[in-house]
């Protein structure tokens, strides 16, 4: 057997999570979901912690699919929608604080909407507190509950788009067994 031959790459490269506007941006929504659920939801209430634990849950989800990549593309799919669908949980939480306290919430091109839409794309958030970039610890109940709905749709809309790239990516390079399949038949034909 020739231990010269060069391996194919079957593990490809994954993980980088951290890199991904989405993961940065729910993790944004994490920190803010934290700080706003501390100051305004009841600590020892159901809500509280069904709140925080959707919003990590959009996080982890994030990263966990991405490290699993590299050998289930099916997983990565699935985490990354659980991931989605734990911020449209959580986005549905932040609007039924507004209705029920009778609080406005925001259209979408609303100017206070498109304020924080503003300083999300133009990523110049004031780095003086980068654990509360958005102010979400002083600004009052309606404005924060607000701002986080705003980056909850931001992520949920980058989450769309990275979904419909990895089945794109699917459907052209296939999953990680049918990889393992080719790259042992052509191992076979060679030796």
């Amino acid at each position: 057997m020739d231990t010269n031959k060069p391996k194919p790459d079957l593990i490809p490269p994954h993980g980088g999570y951290r890199r991904l506007r989405s993961y940065q941006t729910a993790e944004t929504v994490y920190d803010a979901t934290v700080i706003f659920c501390n100051r305004f939801i009841d600590k020892r209430s159901r809500t509280h912690d069904q709140m925080v634990q959707a919003a990590r849950s959009g996080v982890q989800n994030i990263a966990e699919g991405s490290m699993a990549s590299a050998t289930s593309k099916k997983t990565e799919l699935k985490l990354t929608g659980v991931a989605r669908a734990s911020l449209e949980e959580l986005l549905l939480d932040f609007q039924a604080f507004l209705r029920q306290r009778g609080l406005r919430i925001w259209t979408k091109d609303s100017r206070d909407a498109l304020a924080v839409r503003k300083k999300y794309l133009s990523d110049k958030s004031d780095r003086s507190d980068p654990s509360d970039p958005y102010g979400i610890a002083t600004a009052p109940p309606e404005k924060a509950a607000n701002t986080i709905i705003c980056l909850i749709n931001q992520a949920s809309f980058l989450l769309g788009r990275q979904l419909r790239k990895l089945e794109q990516q699917f459907l052209e390079e296939g999953g990680f067994t049918e990889k393992l399949y080719h790259a042992r038949r052509q191992y076979r034909r060679k030796t």
